[in-house]
């Protein structure tokens, strides 16, 4: 039988606090953000579930932008986790969006709903680029762990009948991501009886046209291991699509240096995730989303 205090336990390794993405935002950049303004992208059931925008400093219209989804194993965590990595990219001059979506409370709310409160993040975006100050031509969805998932997820799951109005993003950033979930025994518990954990996990159902992706791995992450890293770009690749996966040697989930549990509180190695972030930067740089 399985533990559920092991379930846990595994799950809170995407429990990241807001340090966590904060390094490799210097005074520079930050001295230069606006924000967060504080948004209602949508209400469900009475409940407001709130955008939280940073700006950078000096207005330009039409910026290409990035949202954020924070990592908590679908069931805890808060925005206020990203803001670290918001404030890190508007100072680069993109548009950043902290999202907040709903929680699973393993009975009426799911990871379903995650996913559809992702997708309406992008849309409601699209739909406010003016007020915003965002080109909805270059949206990049960025998370880590779950929130990986959620990322990925508006690019493959879904209909977006209206290419304006559109849920998919122009390109993703994934650390860390929850892409192969097929016989994950925690998703399936939070999915309950409805839907299967294969019927949302991103590598079984990756299609041609899905938005260039980086990755950003560990090599000995026990959490969301390398190897559905590696069949998510092998099949990207075979669909046709632009995935690159950067894996980091010695480091598991999140960067948590092998020899130290990475199922755990996260405790990465300050060289390898300055390394990934600017990994990252590299990877907007090359799409020409950020100068």
């Amino acid at each position: 039988m399985w533990n559920m205090r092991r379930i846990m336990e595994r799950f809170m390794a995407v429990l990241c606090c807001p340090w966590f993405f904060a390094p490799n935002t210097s005074a520079q950049d930050t001295a230069q953000v606006k924000g967060p303004t504080e948004y209602t992208y949508r209400t469900v059931d009475g409940k407001a579930l709130k955008a939280y925008v940073f700006q950078p400093d000096k207005p330009i219209t039409r910026r290409a932008a990035i949202v954020l989804f924070h990592g908590g194993g679908w069931h805890i965590g808060e925005p206020q986790w990203t803001f670290g990595r918001a404030r890190h990219f508007a100072g680069r001059g993109l548009v950043a969006v902290a999202i907040q979506y709903r929680l699973s409370d393993q009975k009426s709310i799911t990871p379903l709903e995650a996913m559809t409160d992702a997708r309406a993040s992008i849309r409601w975006m699209r739909s406010n680029a003016t007020l915003l100050g965002v080109n909805p031509n270059r949206i990049v969805a960025f998370g880590w762990s779950a929130g990986g998932h959620l990322a990925v997820s508006t690019a493959i799951f879904g209909n977006s009948t209206l290419p304006e109005l559109s849920h998919a993003p122009n390109a993703l950033i994934l650390v860390s991501p929850a892409v192969y979930l097929e016989s994950d025994r925690w998703v399936q518990r939070l999915l309950g009886k409805r839907a299967t954990a294969a019927s949302i996990s991103p590598v079984a159902n990756i299609t041609k046209g899905l938005p260039p992706t980086l990755i950003l791995q560990g090599s000995e992450d026990t959490v969301t291991p390398l190897k559905g890293a590696q069949l998510f770009r092998d099949r990207m690749r075979a669909a046709g699509n632009n995935c690159d996966l950067q894996v980091y040697a010695g480091v598991g989930h999140l960067f948590t240096p092998a020899g130290i549990r990475d199922d755990s509180w996260p405790q990465p190695d300050p060289k390898v995730q300055e390394q990934a972030f600017q990994k990252a930067d590299e990877f907007l740089i090359s799409l020409g989303f950020m100068r």
